[in-house]
């Protein structure tokens, strides 16, 4: 069987990379199965002020396997859509897996798989991170519809997702399966699985813990936010719940380890400051002004409430190899998320075996079973403050999160999807 798995290559950062690439080696690990990548170029329009390409890293996820990575579809050029389609009908697939995480990707994506269809038979799959963007602009319908609707078969990793799909095509008759069965009938199969544990980053057991927590200050429990600084992801929320903690108690320290997810260009070059101009005229006309994170610095928050000598910043992208570092530290992971779809953060903690507190918003309440693998918090920060007070009065058993991982390997779910 041949399998291609479309979205970016493990040169660019973030959880659709590490995710598109866990995939392809878990696909390619059954007996008989040929994978390729086939991988963006360059993923978003060049008014985008943001660099999205690992340049630190020196670990290569892909060594040992078979898998062939094609980096060539650029956004802003549609000749390449088309090569980009041509491609892969002559790799001759039985199935194509598009990976779909932004709304704004729906006119290259939809013009690919259209172009595949009239080239090429097989399986079009679209693994759906989100229906419902979190941060919505007054196109992302126009864009999802155009990206999406040309799926054969859709992937869901939450029963929210699901009905999402549903709202979005009222008229279209949909057959839910978790098993990987497809329909037979006119129904459209859409699988529900989860997102697996990530199995890319493991833990390095001659890894000196309390060296690492002596050399940065660390004290007591440590409660780690990690990946891109995001508004949705609520790290203001983190810190300010954080300290109503610390006012009480000095045996926790927070950790917080991420790239502030716009600012990872020169601001005193032309360009960047030409792109920001233009990218911010574009958000004023097609954002709501309650999602707009040009203003979002919750860092500052820190010595703001004179929490400088409890909180340690990592304020930057993590290499891949030293991941492990600051999941080994940790007693727990924050994911105080003012909305939320399947977390590549949470998936990432539990093969570390750390729980998790969580908001009860999203996906949260159906992965996270309290008092199991992690705690869930209201949407206070009063309920959040105290949660986190919870866990370290009340440590959640490591041996309920490792339960968890049993049945979110990525064995199982490629395994649904190749219906073996």
């Amino acid at each position: 069987m041949k399998v291609v798995c479309f979205g970016p290559g493990p040169a660019f950062k973030g959880g659709i990379s590490n995710y598109n690439t866990s995939l392809a080696k878990a696909l390619s690990s059954f007996d008989g199965v040929e994978v390729d990548i086939v991988s963006w170029t360059q993923q978003y329009p060049g008014i985008v002020p943001r660099d999205f390409k690992d340049r630190v890293s020196q670990m290569n996820f892909l060594e040992g396997t078979q898998i062939r990575t094609h980096y060539l579809t650029n956004y802003n050029d549609p000749f390449s859509w088309k090569a980009t389609a041509r491609l892969m009908a002559n790799l001759k697939p039985d199935i194509v897996i598009f990976q779909w995480s932004i709304a704004i990707q729906g006119l290259p994506v939809g013009r690919i798989i259209r172009q595949l269809k009239k080239m090429w038979q097989c399986e079009v799959i679209l693994d759906l991170h989100f229906v419902i963007q979190k941060e919505q602009s007054t196109i992302d319908r126009i864009f999802t519809k155009m990206g999406i609707s040309g799926a054969d078969t859709y992937i869901v990793h939450a029963l929210k997702t699901f009905e999402e799909l549903k709202t979005l095509y009222p008229a279209r008759k949909f057959h839910l399966t978790y098993d990987g069965q497809r329909s037979i009938g006119k129904e459209t199969t859409v699988i529900k699985l989860f997102h697996p544990i990530y199995d890319l980053y493991k833990p390095d057991p001659n890894f000196d813990v309390e060296a690492f927590k002596q050399k940065y200050g660390l004290g007591g429990k440590v409660i780690l936010f990690f990946g891109f600084i995001r508004k949705y992801k609520g790290l203001h929320q983190v810190i300010e719940s954080f300290s109503k903690v610390a006012a009480k108690r000095d045996d926790v320290s927070l950790l917080i380890c991420g790239e502030s997810f716009w600012n990872t260009l020169d601001p005193g070059n032309i360009i960047t400051r030409m792109k920001k101009l233009i990218f911010g005229l574009a958000k004023k006309v097609l954002l709501r002004s309650g999602d707009d994170e040009a203003d979002y610095k919750p860092l500052a928050l820190i010595d703001q409430l004179g929490l400088g000598q409890r909180v340690v910043v990592f304020n930057e992208f993590i290499p891949n190899e030293d991941v492990h570092k600051y999941f080994q530290v940790s007693d727990c992971v924050v994911l105080y998320y003012l909305t939320a779809t399947p977390s590549g953060i949470e998936s990432l903690s539990y093969n570390f075996d750390l729980p998790i507190l969580a908001t009860r918003v999203g996906h949260f309440p159906e992965t996270i079973q309290d008092g199991t693998n992690g705690y869930l918090a209201d949407e206070t920060l009063e309920s959040m403050a105290a949660t986190m007070e919870k866990m370290l009065d009340h440590p959640i058993d490591r041996s309920g999160v490792a339960a968890m991982k049993a049945n979110m390997s990525w064995k199982s779910y490629a395994g649904a999807i190749l219906k073996r």
